[in-house]
């Protein structure tokens, strides 16, 4: 495992983080509609606690074609997404900014990682970013091959069931977001 690179981590970093799957319960086949069907994985707060205290900016990147799809609209992921940050909050977290793409995976030029069009978009609200000091932290290839198509330093979390999980070019694998923690914590 590749950690080196985290001996390095201040609060000159960034951490990405990807979604469903990584924040909350992914729902196969479906999508997280409302507030109701979103479910924090076990430890996520107590870590992202943790990380708002070492990283400079924490940002949620999600690929949310249910809305592209007609299934949910654009206010409805809003009202999930300020149920997540508030969630965050009050558990003594914070996320500094979520940018997601609503395109259908078959658009032409569509910002759906694994594109880093939602990098790009966050560099430019967050100039002091450096995409060579931040880390992507996802449950898909989609994710693996956005961190590093940006530059990034890249954790596959695999702690659903997956076809992916062990044909993933991550720096680091780990099975969900505490034992990242764990992992940091522990240099």
């Amino acid at each position: 495992m590749a950690v080196d690179f985290l001996k390095y981590i201040d609060n000159s970093w960034t951490l990405f983080l990807d979604r469903d799957g990584v924040i909350n319960k992914r729902i196969f086949g479906g999508y997280v509609t409302s507030p109701d069907y979103f479910e924090f994985l076990p430890g996520v707060l107590e870590s992202i606690n943790f990380f708002s205290k070492i990283f400079n900016r924490i940002i949620v990147i999600t690929n949310q074609q249910g809305v592209g799809k007609g299934i949910m609209t654009e206010i409805e992921l809003n009202v999930v997404h300020d149920y997540m940050i508030s969630e965050i909050s009050t558990f003594g977290g914070r996320v500094d900014s979520i940018y997601y793409c609503t395109d259908l995976a078959h658009s032409v030029d569509n910002c759906r990682k694994p594109s880093i069009k939602m990098a790009q978009i966050a560099l430019e609200n967050f100039p002091e970013i450096d995409l060579n000091k931040s880390i992507m932290i996802g449950d898909s290839l989609s994710d693996i091959e956005f961190g590093k198509n940006a530059g990034m330093k890249t954790v596959f979390v695999s702690n659903i069931p997956s076809l992916e999980k062990d044909s993933t070019s991550a720096d680091i694998k780990v099975e969900c977001l505490l034992d990242f923690k764990t992992l940091i914590e522990n240099i």
